[in-house]
């Protein structure tokens, strides 16, 4: 440990900041961008497409419909499933309509952590930056226990924590390069995923589903039926990955071009695809059978009737895009946890040398190198102590799912009170005050249900809630409290804080 301790600082500390050298393998390369300031900013050149698909794969359509779908009908509202995607979808474009418009304004590509500065002020801003690394850095390592799980399972020769470490190694060297580089592998990944969730669907209304095909789902005595709120909380846990694009705005091109339609594309899509692909699984087991099945067998129903309507080789195939979901969802959270550290240290609230973009790749690199450490130390941690990675992934999963619904409604507030203090001109009331006041009411609701219902998220008993909860508002005010000690004893680096 103290080796690989050694190795991450020695990264740190072989250029400093301000200096911007050029590579040997690449002596054309373009200086790296700087802002007014000096500061270092990220480059990359991706569009419209791979936007898209970089945040498809933060999302893992696939996994998502193999595993929460499932839960949604058995637990939720049994077949109105499809329903609370849709719903999730509407809340999540609604908080987006204030969110995207407000990005246009910030030009620090730090998320919620520079969108909650700009609107509740550095002390806030930064107790959000703190719990966005906090739910991400959870949220990495259940994608790394998973898809270790994956791994096994379909490969075998390792045990499924070696087969992590293996992937590991393998995110760390995505990592070091620009997100052109990891969008090229990501496209790839997310395009067998979509295209194996649509034949899927296509199979089972082609064969009628196992008693005909029924749009009773969609009628107001099942939406409403067995357990609304649980629904539309893990609906909402499904759309994560959607404020991502904002992180990215210095890596793509045309930033207010591509971010909202990337955004919007994402929204509309994935609520589309969770939908369609709940009430296929709905129809392939039967509208009366489905609740009650889903609920014994959540992991095993979306396979038995994958193998029932498509046949026993998209069984075998759908492992390994289970391994390539894994790894696109792994790779897709580095990246997004190494740029909320990146603009950390560009900021200098963490070390100043963190926020050194690469000469060459105009990536994080040393932000990359630091993330794979801490996620290699952290999943040692939970390897030592036992865990099992299926209880692992499903209990991580809920924290970063009740922490990002407590971002979103801080961010959500943040957006209201920056919209009435600049009341930008290419905005309306509805972008000002309408739609963000409406999204806040949603996530309040979603907030106040996933707090009455912790312990469907939460399963590891009273303690792993009361740890989790103490987590995730404990960064928040750790984060305010750091931000409030640095006004007094270093206010050059307050200042600093979110700055756009």
């Amino acid at each position: 440990m103290n080796a690989v301790k050694g190795w991450v600082w020695g990264l740190l500390e072989s250029n400093e900041r301000t200096e911007v050298p050029m590579t040997i393998d690449d002596p054309n390369a373009p200086p790296v961008q700087q802002d007014s300031e000096g500061a270092q900013r990220l480059r990359g050149n991706l569009g419209i497409i791979q936007l898209v698909f970089t945040v498809l794969a933060f999302n893992g359509p696939l996994g998502v419909v193999a595993a929460f779908a499932p839960v949604v009908i058995g637990y939720g509202n049994g077949i109105g499933a499809p329903a609370a995607y849709i719903a999730a979808a509407a809340i999540v474009g609604l908080f987006a309509v204030g969110f995207i418009k407000m990005s246009r304004h910030i030009t620090n590509p730090g998320g919620f952590y520079s969108f909650v500065t700009a609107g509740l002020g550095k002390e806030v801003g930064l107790g959000a930056s703190f719990l966005a690394v906090t739910c991400y850095y959870i949220l990495l390592l259940a994608v790394y226990a998973v898809a270790g799980l994956y791994l096994e399972t379909a490969i075998g020769g390792l045990s499924w924590w070696l087969w992590a470490l293996v992937l590991q190694a393998v995110v760390g060297v995505f990592g070091y390069f620009n997100l052109d580089f990891s969008a090229k592998a990501l496209s790839v990944c997310l395009c067998l995923e979509v295209l194996f969730v649509a034949v899927y669907d296509v199979f089972v209304v082609a064969k009628g589903g196992a008693k005909g095909i029924s749009a009773g789902s969609f009628l107001p005595e099942h939406i409403f039926s067995g357990n609304v709120g649980i629904a539309l909380l893990f609906g909402m846990l499904c759309m994560g990955g959607f404020e991502v694009t904002v992180i990215f705005r210095d890596e793509v091109r045309d930033p207010d071009r591509t971010i909202p339609r990337a955004t919007y594309a994402f929204i509309a899509l994935i609520g589309l695809v969770y939908a369609v692909s709940t009430w296929a699984i709905i129809q392939a087991i039967g509208p009366e059978d489905a609740a009650t099945q889903t609920a014994a067998d959540p992991t095993g129903s979306f396979l038995n009737t994958l193998s029932a309507y498509v046949g026993t080789i998209a069984a075998d195939l759908v492992v390994p895009l289970l391994i390539t979901a894994g790894f696109a969802a792994v790779l897709a959270t580095h990246n997004v946890l190494a740029r909320y550290a990146f603009n950390l240290g560009v900021d200098e609230v963490l070390p100043q040398r963190i926020g050194f973009a690469h000469p060459s790749h105009g990536s994080p690199h040393r932000a990359s190198a630091i993330i794979s450490t801490l996620a290699l130390v952290g999943f040692t941690a939970f390897v030592v102590l036992g865990a099992e990675p299926k209880l692992l992934y499903a209990q991580l999963s809920g924290a970063f799912g009740y922490g990002l619904i407590t971002l979103m409604l801080i961010t959500s507030v943040s957006v209201m009170v920056f919209m009435a203090r600049q009341r930008p001109d290419d905005t309306t009331i509805w972008h000002r005050q309408v739609a963000p006041a409406l999204a806040l009411i949603c996530l309040a609701i979603v907030l106040w249900l996933a707090t009455t219902n912790i312990s469907v998220l939460i399963t590891a008993g009273t303690g792993a809630v009361a740890g989790m909860l103490a987590l995730l508002y404990g960064s928040v005010l750790l984060g305010a409290a750091y931000a409030w000690k640095l006004r007094t004893t270093r206010p050059e680096t307050y200042a600093k804080i979110g700055r756009q």
